[in-house]
């Protein structure tokens, strides 16, 4: 088999958004292909859908559905438990991908002899297949041969990914897998398994679309999702630790915990949540001390992450009152500044 492709499935019914999903996998041009749809424990009538998929392509969709949901990381490890492709694949069950995605990615991977390769995505707000705001993702600094400073790269910026196929022999001999029971479960999978990657090639067009709508986990921020967002972030340095890569790469590990578990967490958590807690805010604090002490310090984080966010930072690492009461006054100000300016 050339290649398995998972989607993890959740009440994906409403308005055509699976069947659009799996009707671009279905029609792909390459042949030697299996979907593998998991449902995770759907209350919609989603397993009917994919029950009916897999009766109409016998020869190459298979269903495999529990009853108590464990989020994507769970059925993507389902997944990977029973897929015999060469290359593995991974989609969200609401967006799609050109007809001849696969086909194009394995060719380029064959062509140069990558481990993963990847490509450009394009958001949309409705199902199309014309080509909305382009977003690159990973970029050419990163593709070659990947030595110490590719996978320097690749750590602060592994990319999504939905828009990649890997190596299934890279996966099964390291013992990849994904996180269960947490949202934000590739913030942790995306950067261990890239360094794992040899070789890591793109091609530069956007052949995965990208779908924006008002469900979309990115759309709801709670209290919760940025919990799962900081447990995702510790056990990415976990696993960084217990495969022996925290030490080579402690800098660029230091960064992108510091980016995904607190700066985007603190700022989302903010501006998201209302009922904001102050024994939230000290947890997250809390944890950064914890891990990573010093990392107003690190090279990367002093370069890459905004002035204001890192003054606001440094006030949260001093206090969670002082920064909550800075927050509300900064915030108040700019829209009583902008009501002005109308």
């Amino acid at each position: 088999m050339k290649c398995s492709v998972i989607v993890p499935v959740y009440n994906m019914a409403a308005d055509g958004k699976l069947e659009y999903c799996l009707n671009s996998l279905v029609h792909q041009t390459l042949r030697d292909m299996e979907i593998i749809a998991v449902d995770d424990a759907s209350t919609d009538n989603s397993l009917e859908i994919l029950r009916r998929y897999e009766f109409d392509y016998p020869e190459k969709f298979r269903v495999v559905h529990y009853e108590k949901n464990r989020r994507q990381g769970g059925a993507k490890n389902e997944g990977l438990k029973i897929a015999v492709g060469e290359w593995i694949g991974f989609l969200d069950s609401d967006d799609w991908v050109t007809p001849d995605f696969y086909e194009r990615l394995i060719e380029k991977a064959e062509q140069t002899g990558a481990d993963v390769v990847g490509c450009d995505y394009s958001l949309v707000s409705e199902h199309t297949m014309e080509v909305g705001k382009v977003i690159q993702n990973n970029t050419e600094e990163q593709t070659g041969i990947c030595n110490e400073e590719k996978h320097k790269k690749l750590v602060m910026r592994p990319g999504s990914m939905v828009i990649k196929v890997y190596r299934g022999s890279m996966i099964r001999e390291n013992g990849l897998n994904f996180p269960e029971g947490i949202f934000y479960e590739d913030n942790c999978a995306g950067t261990v398994w890239m360094l794992y990657c040899k070789q890591f090639e793109k091609i530069n067009e956007p052949l995965y679309y990208y779908y924006q709508h008002d469900v979309s986990t990115v759309h709801h921020i709670s209290e919760g999702k940025c919990a799962d967002r900081m447990k995702a972030g510790e056990l990415m340095v976990m696993e960084c630790s217990s495969r022996g890569f925290l030490t080579k790469y402690r800098p660029e590990i230091e960064f992108r915990f510091a980016e995904t578990y607190y700066i985007t967490t603190l700022f989302s958590y903010m501006s998201g949540v209302k009922h904001r807690k102050l024994s939230f805010l000290a947890e997250l604090r809390d944890g950064m001390k914890k891990y990573f002490p010093d990392f107003q310090d690190n090279p990367y984080y002093r370069s890459m992450i905004g002035e204001e966010e890192r003054k606001l930072a440094a006030i949260h690492q001093k206090s969670n009152v002082g920064f909550y009461c800075y927050y509300i006054i900064l915030n108040a100000a700019r829209r009583w500044k902008k009501k002005l300016l109308k």
